[in-house]
């Protein structure tokens, strides 16, 4: 099954719409957001997914009913952490920051999980995948990102919305780690 991954959107409309056209093009069958929409105006663009969207709270919401309200027309919202399974039997832990965690990630096989703003894809000693697919919006560094989880085989890759922009405006912009 084929996930789309974003966070930390802090309200940038443009790349919302170019993160739902990617998980859209990519055939998403469901998208996971790791926090921080910040208001209800980042919400319609995401009525153009095909695909149900699973959302948790970040730490910089500004009008957490708005977004609740919102949220209510394209998927579920909810308080972070939380898990869920994907129909293929994926078992997945949502949160926006690592520490919010507290040990609840032990019976899942993919922590997805945001607020630094920086891509990051690694395994922990268990072999539990986690998913850092950094900022959205690009207001910190400049390389709006998004993340495409395949639950199956329990992989990921980070993906450019705006790959062409980024490479002619930072040619020395450091990779990502994958550990």
């Amino acid at each position: 099954m084929l996930v789309g991954v974003f966070a930390d959107t802090h309200d940038h409309l443009d790349n919302i719409a170019r993160a739902v056209e990617v998980f859209n093009e990519e055939g998403c069958e469901l998208v996971a957001f790791a926090g921080d929409f910040v208001s209800s105006i980042a919400i319609p663009p995401l009525r153009a997914l095909k695909c149900p969207v699973i959302a948790c709270f970040g730490d910089n919401e500004g009008n957490k009913p708005g977004v609740h309200a919102g949220m209510r027309i394209v998927g579920v919202l909810g308080e972070p952490p939380f898990g869920f399974q994907t129909a293929d039997g994926c078992r997945i832990v949502l949160a926006h920051m690592l520490r919010q965690l507290r040990d609840c990630e032990s019976d899942c096989h993919v922590v997805i999980y945001a607020h630094t703003h920086r891509p990051r894809i690694h395994h922990d000693e268990q072999g539990r995948l986690y998913l850092n697919p950094g900022e959205t919006s690009g207001w910190t560094y400049r390389r709006p990102t998004v993340a495409l989880l395949e639950t199956t085989e329990r992989t990921a890759k980070i993906v450019e919305l705006w790959p062409s922009l980024t490479a002619k405006t930072d040619p020395h912009r450091g990779e990502i780690k994958n550990s």
